[in-house]
């Protein structure tokens, strides 16, 4: 997978670093259904702090930030910044429930998330930041 973004004629490695793991495929895995879902999403890292290796989080927005990814021990972590507000038929979000505006994925080891609700929540993101 192709982590490089093209920024002003640079390219930016967006690849996570140092992991290695089922995080990083999971996470890698993630960010394919989100560019699916809306292939004009941008894609950013943000937050690059010591605790995750200067390397920042990896963030999409279109129209502002649809979600975040990071990487813990025990999971990825999904975050939509507006998720409080997005139709979740599928009950996907099963993190920071108790949340006024956030809401978030945890997938742990071997789980599987459901592609098409995925997406689903992905373009609900969008569509809502395209109408604030």
């Amino acid at each position: 997978m192709n982590w490089n973004l093209l920024i002003g004629g640079s390219t930016v490695a967006l690849k996570p670093k140092g992991k290695g793991d089922w995080r990083e495929e999971t996470l890698t895995r993630m960010r394919a259904l989100i560019l699916e879902a809306d292939p004009e999403m941008i894609e950013e890292r943000k937050w690059r702090k010591p605790s995750n290796g200067m390397v920042g989080v990896p963030v999409w927005s279109h129209d502002g930030i649809v979600c975040t990814g990071e990487l813990y021990k025990e999971v990825v972590k999904l975050t939509f910044a507006q998720g409080a507000s997005l139709p979740d038929p599928s009950r996907i979000f099963n993190s920071s429930l108790e949340g006024g505006t956030r809401r978030a994925i945890d997938i742990h080891e071997g789980d599987k998330v459901d592609a098409r609700a995925f997406k689903a929540l992905v373009k609900a993101a969008v569509a809502r930041n395209a109408a604030s």
